[in-house]
């Protein structure tokens, strides 16, 4: 039975390479569930990624969807919101929420630093002994700090259940990295804000992120969505389908000749498949 509230989704690809099933099936699941509930389907691209953005990308992203039969709504890329990211960090800094970080992964790793949901949990050296200020720096979400000002805090995913914040898989994220305006953690949730987003549809893989962007939802006042991480395609290794893996590109087989709307009726039955 569709939902009885209209869901605003998005699909946010970053055009640092093409598009793979994983994609396909984000997407698809994000348009559904916004067209059953009579809500809207987003498409924003993620463009904030250095060099390794081409913008090129974003169009071949544009045909690769209408050719898996699905309609959307665009709105601005993310390298148009650089001052919005920019205020919110520096809110952040004003009340001492967030600190500076010039440790390499090499230096957190010889640290002795455990591998946690969301990379590495950073040992807070830089927290401890503030860095040389000439030296460039991240700025990393002081979580302790953030926790003491929010109390605790819920979010909800439509598939996992209630769920609290939790920062011990976590520790002290990035949300300026040194090389860009923002790290995903903070321009992503000031985007779905942004762009009005009540349903956060991706893969479970980012389901530990949720703890951070609830965390900074709380403190930035922004509002708060529900969640959907629905399970991830896996290639025939056992090995969620990535960019960096070389996974097949959709445009490839829309280059083929095969049925965009075919493959995506085979995505939707593999999604119900798994029950979700």
């Amino acid at each position: 039975m569709p939902d009885r509230v209209p869901h605003v989704t998005r699909f946010a690809p970053s055009p640092n390479g093409r598009l793979h099933l994983g994609h396909a099936l984000s997407a698809i699941i994000a348009h559904d569930l916004a067209g059953e509930s009579g809500g809207r389907f987003l498409l924003r691209i993620e463009d904030i990624d250095g060099p390794r953005s081409r913008p090129e990308l974003a169009d071949e992203f544009r045909r690769d969807l209408e050719w898996l039969g699905l309609a959307w709504d665009e709105v601005p890329a993310q390298s148009t919101r650089l001052a919005s990211y920019a205020a919110a960090a520096e809110a952040l800094k004003a009340r001492g929420l967030i600190y500076p970080c010039t440790c390499t992964r090499k230096e957190i790793q010889e640290a002795g630093a455990m591998e946690g949901s969301d990379g590495l949990i950073y040992t807070g050296t830089c927290k401890r002994q503030p860095p040389d200020s000439s030296c460039p720096a991240a700025w990393r979400l002081d979580a302790a700090k953030a926790m003491a000002e929010t109390g605790p805090l819920t979010w909800d995913d439509a598939l996992a259940g209630p769920q609290v914040v939790d920062f011990s898989g976590l520790g002290d994220v990035v949300l300026v990295r040194k090389d860009l305006p923002a790290s995903y953690h903070l321009a992503v949730t000031l985007d779905d804000a942004a762009d009005g987003v009540t349903l956060v549809t991706r893969g479970a893989d980012l389901f530990a992120a949720s703890h951070v962007h609830r965390t900074l939802q709380a403190l930035l006042g922004l509002p708060v969505p529900r969640w959907h991480h629905h399970p991830l395609l896996l290639g025939a290794d056992g090995e969620k389908l990535a960019k960096r893996r070389g996974s097949p590109a959709l445009a490839e087989r829309r280059a083929a000749g095969e049925d965009g709307r075919m493959l995506a009726e085979q995505l939707r039955l593999q999604h119900l498949s798994l029950g979700t």
